[in-house]
């Protein structure tokens, strides 16, 4: 997808008028907004450096407000300045920058209005990807599933971009925190930038597991139970640091 940029001048939607309503009038970035600009571009620059996309594959979001802050749409992630802020309203009208929204925007909006999610990672990680088109959901091959819910299922495919491709995902997202998309990649979301790239990071660590466990001739990995999934994510309800003066 090349880099695009929209049209001011006379006030062209670069989406096509996908949401069948007039654009609002863009506006200055607020500090909020500016920060958490910067915060969005380093985890979608980790998402390269960490080998879960090639190239301009992928996206990330954070909300702020009622604004979604996202990677614009075919622009390297090393090339994004504290300039290139890129915002749409929950409808998905763009209010904030002039370069194109990522095309996978649906998903991104489907997620926040259907979840209290504040931010939002796609990536095409290979082992991911890989397991989406072999099963129907990643099996419970170690504990860590349960930090996203369960067993992550594959939602069927769709074209992306598409509304088709957000519904499927959010049905597949039913009590998870992140799901498979099949020939396609991962989809992952929580409370800050931080969880939803870390809840990316594992579900690809337990894809490559499984397809590592499952290529023994002769062999098939253990699994656990749902009720052992089930103990892990209570216990893991209090994983972590107290909060400060709280007594364990």
């Amino acid at each position: 997808m090349a880099e695009q940029r929209r049209d001011e001048r006379d006030g062209r939607d670069g989406r096509a008028g996908a949401q069948g309503v007039s654009e609002p009038r863009r506006r200055d970035v607020r500090a909020a907004e500016a920060d958490a600009w910067l915060e969005l571009v380093a985890t979608a620059r980790r998402t390269v450096s960490d080998g879960l996309v090639v190239g301009t594959s992928g996206n990330v979001s954070v909300r702020v407000g009622d604004t979604v802050l996202v990677t614009p749409s075919g622009v390297p992630y090393d090339r994004l300045t504290p300039d290139d802020v890129t915002g749409v309203d929950l409808a998905g009208r763009q209010v904030l920058g002039t370069l194109v929204p990522t095309s996978e925007l649906p998903m991104h909006l489907a997620i926040y209005g259907s979840t209290g999610a504040q931010a939002v990672v796609h990536t095409h990680a290979v082992h991911a990807t890989a397991v989406s088109t072999l099963v129907p959901e990643l099996p419970a091959i170690h504990y860590m599933s349960a930090a996203l819910g369960g067993a992550v299922r594959v939602a069927p495919y769709a074209t992306y971009g598409t509304e088709e491709l957000a519904e499927n995902m959010l049905r597949a997202l039913t009590d998870r925190s992140g799901c498979l998309l099949q020939n396609h990649g991962t989809i992952t979301y929580g409370t800050t930038l931080t969880q939803a790239y870390d809840r990316t990071a594992q579900l690809e660590w337990m894809c490559r597991l499984w397809l590592t466990a499952s290529s023994v001739p002769g062999l098939a990995p253990s699994l656990l139970s749902p009720e052992q999934v089930a103990e892990v994510g209570e216990r893991l309800r209090g994983y972590g640091q107290m909060a400060e003066g709280e007594v364990k």
